[in-house]
């Protein structure tokens, strides 16, 4: 577990590198879609996290946002290069890089790396073991008051889960003491594991974007819940929260 952690670490710090030298510079467009972004850099990132990763363990398989890398070797490694990249398309610095090692037969999940360049902050856990910030212990916040939560909401990219996106919102923005939309799923959960937000929720999203937040939720002492997706094969409906919260009457 240690050598996994370390070279995930490792990728996760020179992708954050490049990203973070490429801020507000000039930027390859690949694909501008309706409510998504794809750069050149995306592409870019998740090749060193590749070359890195594969460096350490040529037989490893790789499941990315930007693409896959197949192995025969006993772990897969699920990347998302630059989580936020419409963040980072326009110079608003709340992105990450997202970096997970699964099981490659039981698809039990070994290590979790979460880095946001721009504040330099590291959220790392490994299976069995504590969730950290910069290598100090962290836990998920006490509120179990829904009136007290600061909740996250993301909003997918398809028409339909535009839509019980917005439904679930109005239900939700009533209650909670406030509501945030920060465009980060993975920094969503590492924020939520640290105890800055208490829930997250999202109607249609992808498992590089929240693989390794999932585990740091759960190692924090908080919950999520994923179910398939209803309106995007390939896609889940997540909920992450503190596991104190009331949340489930809003799902």
């Amino acid at each position: 577990m240690k050598e996994l952690l370390s070279a995930a670490i490792e990728a996760a710090q020179n992708a954050g590198q490049l990203i973070r030298e490429n801020f507000g510079s000039t930027l390859v467009v690949n694909e501008m879609k309706k409510h998504d972004i794809k750069l050149e850099l995306d592409v870019r990132s998740q090749q060193l996290i590749t070359d890195t990763l594969l460096h350490h363990f040529p037989d490893h398989a790789i499941l990315g946002e930007e693409g896959d890398a197949s192995g025969e070797g006993p772990v897969e490694w699920i990347v998302d290069p630059i989580d936020g990249t419409v963040n980072y398309f326009f110079g608003i610095p709340h992105f990450c890089v997202s970096i997970a090692a699964r099981d490659q037969q039981t698809k039990e999940k070994l290590v979790g790396v979460i880095f946001d360049p721009m504040q330099n902050e590291l959220w790392t856990v490994t299976k069995d073991g504590r969730a950290e910030l910069n290598g100090q212990p962290i836990h998920v916040s006490d509120r179990a008051e829904i009136g007290q939560a600061v909740v996250t909401v993301g909003f997918s990219k398809s028409r339909e889960a535009l839509d019980a996106g917005f439904d679930r919102y109005k239900r939700i923005a009533y209650d909670v003491r406030k509501t945030r939309m920060l465009g980060s799923a993975a920094l969503a959960m590492a924020y939520i594991a640290c105890g800055r937000l208490d829930a997250y929720i999202e109607e249609q999203i992808s498992l590089w974007d929240i693989a390794a937040g999932h585990m740091l939720v759960e190692a924090a002492g908080g919950r999520v819940n994923l179910d398939p997706g209803q309106r995007t094969n390939g896609t889940m409906f997540i909920c992450a929260w503190n596991g104190l919260l009331p949340i489930e009457s809003y799902l």
